[in-house]
């Protein structure tokens, strides 16, 4: 279909027989309606107006906080301080991890019952040892299909 054949609305467009198939011409749109150039979509226009007026905003917070406005000065302290995230001490007690999976985490237990290790760390630590008995677990299978495998072969 040539350009003369082609409704106005798909003049530009390659048909499926060319060697680009499927692609509009370099040069043309598809929407020769659509937004002109250099236009501003309503994200830029928002960004446009934070970046004219934000300083002036950010300056009535500011005044705002030191004046004793609690909802300003905990916004504006949130975007100064990161927030606080715990952080665990190290900490050290009997543990052989070459032990079955049931002593290992009952080793963890005890020592929390000692007071050796707080309650969250020993959490972190049975689901550390859950986690590498789920990866031993995985590949022991792996090896025994092996073997399986092996001695089908032969």
């Amino acid at each position: 279909m040539t350009d003369a054949a082609q409704p106005t609305w798909m003049q530009g467009f390659v048909p499926d027989t060319s060697p680009a198939p499927g692609r509009w011409r370099k040069g043309q749109s598809g929407n020769p309606a659509g937004r002109p150039k250099g236009s501003l979509s309503s994200r830029d226009k928002v960004a446009r107006e934070l970046r004219d007026d934000g300083p002036a905003v950010a300056r009535k917070v500011i005044d705002a906080a030191l004046a004793g406005d609690m909802q300003a000065a905990s916004l504006v302290l949130s975007r100064l301080l990161p927030p606080l995230r715990s952080q665990t001490e190290r900490v050290e007690f009997d543990f052989d991890p070459e032990l079955p999976i049931g002593k290992q985490i009952e080793a963890v237990l005890a020592a929390v019952a000692a007071g050796q290790v707080p309650p969250d760390v020993g959490q972190m630590i049975i689901n550390a040892i859950s986690t590498l008995s789920s990866v031993r677990a995985t590949e022991d299978l792996e090896a025994r299909i092996i073997q399986l495998e092996a001695r089908e072969v032969n």
